[in-house]
């Protein structure tokens, strides 16, 4: 040990040497003693993406780009280092890439800096084709996704209404808006609406009348009207589901496999229309596929979902509010027994929980709308266990009373509520009858009739759902519409008592 001392002490002077002799290690070139480590770091750098549409350039890293459009992706910074770009149909080095998509794509691009880091950055480019099946594209101003005054999920907004009112024949009255003896709506209407304790509207809307039938394109006046009549609810603090109502039967008629692939297109073509045109309006408006779309079997009910999921897609893809707004859609013929059994998923959505489910309660139909006995059964003219007649007894009910009702929305409750799923009545109504009934028996109808009104309300309330009042403004209705008064005050508070929750 003693005679290898000199050598190691050898070792240790030549590994200080280079200590202080080699440029750019650390330490040494004060004269130190203590060596320091070596210190050679090198971030990656931020891209800032740009892109640019027709000469507008945008801090954004995805564009919408119509048929034509010229696209230029242009992150920055502007100096420096390398870049490297992949799909798209890009391959170039350059910073900036102009290209014409043909189709949806997604590209990414790779900066290396000047010391050999590298980032990334990717681009979402949607392209919108002129031409869509048979129709033009009409989303040709898709704008950028807008959550201001959409708070609300779907629950939380039917949480904000309780008891709504239907303009029916009227918007969607065939031959026009009048046609079917209702003034144009006012905005003094809905201001008599709201007085009178109802929470919503649902404005039933024809479109094919008003629509090119080669292209399918609305008539701007008539989306304006529209536009107008839904300003007036929104002003008086009324929430608004606007729908495609009957509309000649164009969907409502056709859900089978033979017409689907005609309808997927109209039901594009025309909510892209509606949706764009009622784009800025808030949570308070909500938009509804269809009214009773004739599906009786699971086959049908899989063609229904189809245009369900048209109508979805269509909302969505025009932007801004649309990307959140709560949207409304219809279960087979809106019947509950049905959707009950063939209902399966909702319509796949870029959004959670923004959807309704919709039914419609017309029973018992020999109560509420049957106009003659028949060999298979009478009229009620009569409705609810307090109200049976002692002196025409073949027309007091045999089914269909308090205990089916709840019954009928229980089951809506299990099948949709107890899942996060709102659901609204969309329409209810027992017609008002005259003769053959005269003195006694016509006041027993006419109490029969408030009584139902009521139950059917604080039944659906009761279990969550959202009752509408189905109102042609004629004698069967709430309002006078001609000189915005209530025509029927014993059957407006009918109505009113059971949004409270009060018994008939």
């Amino acid at each position: 040990m003693h005679n290898d001392a000199p050598v190691s002490r050898r070792v240790t002077l030549f590994a200080s040497f280079l200590v202080f002799a080699l440029p750019g290690c650390g330490g040494g070139g004060d004269g130190s003693s203590t060596p320091s480590p070596p210190t050679s770091t090198c971030n990656a750098t931020t891209i800032t993406p740009y892109v640019s549409v027709g000469g507008t350039k945008t801090q954004s890293a995805s564009v919408t780009a119509n048929t034509g459009s010229q696209i230029t992706l242009s992150p920055e910074p502007t100096t420096g280092g390398a870049w490297a770009w992949s799909g798209c149909g890009i391959t170039g080095t350059s910073r900036e890439q102009s290209f014409t998509p043909t189709a949806s794509c997604n590209a990414t691009v790779v900066y290396t800096n000047s010391c050999g880091t590298t980032s990334n950055q990717a681009f979402t480019v949607t392209f919108t084709p002129a031409q869509v099946g048979p129709y033009p594209n009409y989303n040709t101003s898709p704008a950028a996704p807008d959550s201001s005054g959409m708070p609300s999920t779907a629950t939380q907004l039917a949480a904000k209404f309780t008891l709504g009112w239907n303009i029916g024949n009227t918007l969607e009255a065939i031959g026009g808006e009048t046609n079917w003896g209702n003034p144009l709506v006012s905005n003094q209407l809905m201001q008599l609406v709201k007085a009178n304790g109802f929470t919503a509207v649902r404005i039933p809307a024809s479109w094919d009348q008003y629509s090119n039938q080669t292209t399918a394109a609305i008539s701007p006046t008539w989306l304006a009207r529209v536009k107008q009549v839904t300003q007036y609810a929104v002003d008086n603090d009324l929430y608004v589901i606007i729908n495609v109502h009957w509309d000649g039967g164009w969907l409502e008629t056709h859900v089978t496999t033979a017409d689907q692939t005609a309808v997927k297109y109209k039901q594009r073509a025309f909510w892209q229309q509606i949706a764009t045109t009622l784009r800025d309006f808030d949570e308070h408006v909500m938009f509804a596929s269809a009214n009773e779309p004739n599906a009786d079997t699971s086959e049908e009910w899989g063609v229904l979902l189809s245009y369900h999921q048209a109508f979805v897609d269509a909302v969505r893809e025009t932007g801004g509010r649309n990307a959140y707004r709560v949207l409304v859609v219809q279960g087979p013929n809106t019947n509950i027994d049905l959707t009950n059994t063939l209902w399966g998923p909702m319509p796949t959505d870029t959004v959670p929980n923004r959807q309704m489910a919709e039914v419609h309660f017309y029973a018992p139909w020999n109560f509420v709308g049957m106009s003659k006995d028949e060999s298979w059964g009478n009229q009620f003219f009569y409705w609810g266990a307090p109200n049976h007649s002692t002196t025409d007894t073949t027309h007091n009910p045999t089914w269909g009373e308090e205990a089916y009702v709840d019954d009928q929305f229980a089951l809506m409750k299990a099948k949709f509520i107890d899942h996060d799923i709102p659901v609204i009545v969309g329409e209810f109504a027992a017609m008002r009858r005259g003769a053959p009934l005269t003195g006694d028996a016509l006041d027993l109808h006419e109490k029969s009739r408030r009584y139902y009104h009521q139950y059917v309300v604080k039944s659906a309330v009761g279990h969550g759902l959202r009752p509408f009042f189905w109102d042609v403004g004629n004698e069967g209705g709430v309002f006078n519409r001609t000189n915005n008064t209530v025509s029927d005050p014993a059957g407006l508070t009918a109505l009113q008592q059971g949004a409270l929750g009060v018994a008939p």
